[in-house]
């Protein structure tokens, strides 16, 4: 069976930042000949500057600029020349002062990235473990995972999580020297914190716990001497703790900093520590910038900055709390975060606010689901009371607006965000003037004429197809195949269908469509836990299914409000059984339909590629190889009709009961060893459904005597057939037995053998579904990409399974 093309994380980011720059929300460009830090120019225009990361202003302060020029006049733009031989003349001064600050050794290097790459390789041992907070920042997760290939394990936890952090201890801890839990100090997106003090106790109970924080975010607007959150938490750096923090961003200057009260341990960074040793060092400039800030940080001026810092903040607080405003989190840090929960609300309530004359930046996936996109608002000592009244007063305004001109309601959004909702509006867009909705949990309530005429000739999904589907697995006694059904049509005011399409709501595995490699390393742990990494989805068609699931007339002029239409009920659903993330499948690739999803708050994933048969037109199989490409030809000469003869064809519309277990152990085998698509299998019921079905058949390859084990004949491949209202063939799944599947090449005569039956019964068509689509192709078939789009509760299972897909 052919691989299938996993899906790329860093391919669906691109997607993400690529729309948003064109909303005009990303890659923009200052202009102007003077930064202040209060205000900010974008295309011409002068606008209050609430996006900084230099919450104290430190960035504009003339002392920090004047000991960067003469840095410049006396030791040049730069010092080039490693650091491990010789440090630049200020370097010593720079690292006495940050000594100072912490009362521990530090390491200064060029960035935090840089440092994390050079110190977390450096202090995780062979023998240790990894823990990542699934929101700890990027740079630390990228670190993290080349320690795969060292055979380091590396587990994740949902944000903040301490039961799940224990139960990670007591499964690692007696296996693992040390076990590092890698988190942020404060989170950048939403400014929420880690909980410092309940970590520290948890390390006290638990021994071989080590702590890894990165506070940049934390950095001077907190701490004694500004050493930042996680150090005003601490009061005193254990030995088992490990700062990570910045000189850049509040700091005013450039670099990053690591402190550790372990001697032995920061030695060990210092004399070797990759790109510590390796890259280049920080610039005479940027090394007295931050030798200047430092002497800020070390007398008692830091305390006045903080304080003014926190005023502004206290103030932003009091103005928000009066407002319906759904802020995600309050607390006393720079950060706040306005949810819009779809994209285009974003990027309509960002565009907004810089007409307005306010510079904000929007939230985004990865960085936050794509369904919590929002507003990241940050305050500094630049901004003054005025004018954060004032963008208090604009969000006010065009907030609600926002909403509108996007067809959503803040009742959406603070269910996106699980927030207590103060307002009771209900959508307007449920009803649309002109549209009727007609929704139903039993396809016997839908016209079987009507139904038929939209999805007859499409899968196993007509009438028939989905009475079938129900008759298995609607109210089964068995979780893992007890679906639910969701029918929806939309009618203009002729009564003709503009959209119409059907939902399941089942037990899926997360990584359904992630690579076969990172599905391999997940079967492995649900041997132990058979429920590990599976949840309830919502997903338009089923697993059983496949094909264009959806019907949409895109030459209707409201085409586009029945698409809202159908979010609306999707919103219902998603809030009646709370899945944990909802899928509409099977798409070709479509601009239009791409840019409506992406705005609405789901991401695109390639899925495996489809095939199908269009206009089959049978005589004999000589005629129909003629009618193929001259390598598909040899194709067949060389790999399908030597091995015919050694088969004996059977069809059958039913089968006995022993049949029925011999070729549900063969789907299995086919299902074990095709990882690529990762599901359920299905329940073994299923085959007694489709023997009392007048719509099924069974292709069955016998392997004669002569060529098995024992000396009996044997079925070796069965492919299971299914004939929809519309005359398509629908070979929709495979048993194989993979003792004798490369020897005879059974995939491929089954293939063939499902040809030659479709065209023997006169069939229009053949729709072969998902995978191995280089194989069909040889056989003519059309292969079509295929995507899907997705909609998470939150990113930790794609996350994990970023991570999970790594180096090893």
């Amino acid at each position: 069976m052919a691989k299938i093309k996993p899906n790329n994380f860093l391919d669906i980011v691109d997607e993400v930042f690529t729309d948003a720059t064109k909303q005009g929300v990303l890659h923009l460009y200052a202009d102007g000949d003077i930064l202040s830090g209060r205000t900010i120019g974008i295309d011409g225009k002068s606008l209050f500057h609430f996006g900084t990361t230099g919450y104290l202003g430190l960035e504009q302060d003339k002392r920090l600029k004047q000991a960067a020029v003469d840095a410049i006049l006396r030791y040049g733009t730069q010092f080039p020349l490693s650091k491990t031989y010789v440090s630049h003349p200020l370097y010593q001064t720079l690292e006495e002062r940050v000594t100072q600050m912490y009362g521990n050794p530090v390491i200064i290097t060029k960035n935090s990235t840089l440092g994390h790459i050079g110190v977390i390789p450096s202090v995780v041992s062979d023998q240790d473990a990894i823990v990542l907070d699934h929101q700890v920042h990027w740079s630390v997760q990228n670190a993290a995972k080349p320690l795969k290939s060292r055979s380091v394990p590396i587990e994740m936890i949902r944000h903040n999580n301490l039961n799940m952090l224990e139960d990670k201890m007591k499964s690692l801890s007696s296996k693992h020297k040390k076990v590092w839990y890698m988190a942020d100090g404060l989170y950048s997106m939403y400014g929420d914190a880690a909980p410092v003090k309940e970590l520290l106790e948890l390390s006290n109970k638990y021994s071989q716990l080590h702590l890894y924080f990165d506070d940049v975010h934390g950095m001077s607007w907190a701490g004694k001497h500004g050493t930042g959150y996680v150090m005003q938490e601490l009061g005193e750096l254990p030995e088992h703790v490990l700062v990570f923090s910045t000189l850049s961003k509040t700091f005013g200057a450039s670099g990053a900093v690591m402190t550790c009260s372990n001697k032995k341990l920061h030695s060990k960074i210092k004399t070797f520590g990759g790109p510590l040793t390796f890259s280049a060092q920080l610039e005479p400039a940027s090394v007295a910038a931050a030798i200047a800030s430092a002497d800020i940080h070390l007398s008692d001026e830091i305390y006045i900055l903080q304080r003014e810092l926190g005023e502004r903040i206290h103030y932003f607080n009091a103005l928000l709390k009066e407002t319906d405003l759904p802020i995600v989190e309050y607390n006393e840090s720079p950060v706040f975060y306005v949810g819009t929960g779809m994209p285009i609300t974003g990027y309509n309530f960002v565009n907004r606010l810089l007409k307005e004359g306010f510079f904000v930046n929007l939230g985004l996936f990865p960085a936050v689901p794509v369904k919590n996109t929002g507003v990241r608002i940050t305050i500094s000592r630049h901004n003054q009371p005025e004018e954060i009244k004032a963008l208090t007063e604009a969000m006010v305004y065009h907030y609600p607006k926002a909403l509108e001109a996007t067809h959503t309601t803040s009742d959406k959004v603070f269910t996106a965000f699980n927030l207590k909702s103060i307002s009771k509006e209900t959508s307007k867009y449920e009803a649309v003037q002109g549209l009727s909705v007609q929704f139903e949990t039993c396809i016997s309530n839908i016209d079987t004429k009507l139904w038929n005429s939209l999805y007859g000739s499409r899968g196993v999904f007509d009438y028939n197809g989905l009475q079938f589907l129900e008759k298995t697995f609607l109210n089964h006694n068995d979780e893992t195949f007890n679906w639910q059904f969701y029918y929806l049509i939309i009618k203009d005011q002729l009564n003709k269908p503009v959209l119409a399409t059907y939902f399941t709501y089942a037990l899926w595995k997360e990584d359904m469509l992630a690579p076969e490699s990172v599905s391999k390393a997940i079967e492995v742990k649900r041997k132990a836990d058979p429920n590990y990494m599976c949840s309830y989805v919502l997903s338009m068609g089923s697993l059983f299914t496949e094909g264009d699931h959806l019907y949409l007339d895109q030459s209707h002029p409201m085409w586009l409000k029945a698409m809202q239409l159908m979010l609306d009920q999707v919103d219902k659903l998603d809030k009646t059984l709370n899945p944990s993330m909802i899928v509409f499948r099977d798409f070709k690739q479509d601009d239009v339909l791409n840019e409506f999803f992406h705005n609405h708050g789901y991401f695109k994933v390639i899925m495996p590629e489809a095939a199908q048969i269009h206009k089959l037109k049978w005589v004999d199989a000589q005629s129909y190889m003629e009618k193929l490409s001259a390598k598909s030809r040899r194709h067949f000469r060389k790999d399908i009709q030597p091995f015919e003869s050694c088969f004996d064809l059977v069809i059958k519309g039913q089968i006995s009961k022993a049949e029925k277990l011999v070729f549900y152990k063969l789907f299995q085998q086919v299902s074990a060893h095709n990882l690529g698509l990762n599901m359920f299998d299905y329940p073994v019921g299923l085959m007694d459904e489709m023997s009392l079905n007048p719509h099924w058949e069974f292709i069955i390859l016998h392997l004669k005597a002569e060529y098995t084990h024992d000396q009996k004949a044997i079925p070796v491949g069965v492919m299971f057939c299914y004939s929809n209202a519309g005359n398509t063939y629908v070979p929709a799944f495979i048993g194989m037995d993979y003792a004798y599947v490369q020897t005879y090449q059974v995939y491929r005569q089954l293939l063939f053998q499902t040809i030659k039956r479709a065209g023997e019964l006169e069939k229009s068509s053949i729709d072969f579904g998902l995978t191995a689509g280089f194989e069909k192709k040889k056989l003519g078939a059309e292969v079509t990409k295929k995507v899907a789009y997705m909609q998470a509760k939150d990113n930790f299972s794609l996350e994990l399974m970023e991570m999970m897909g790594g180096t090893k």
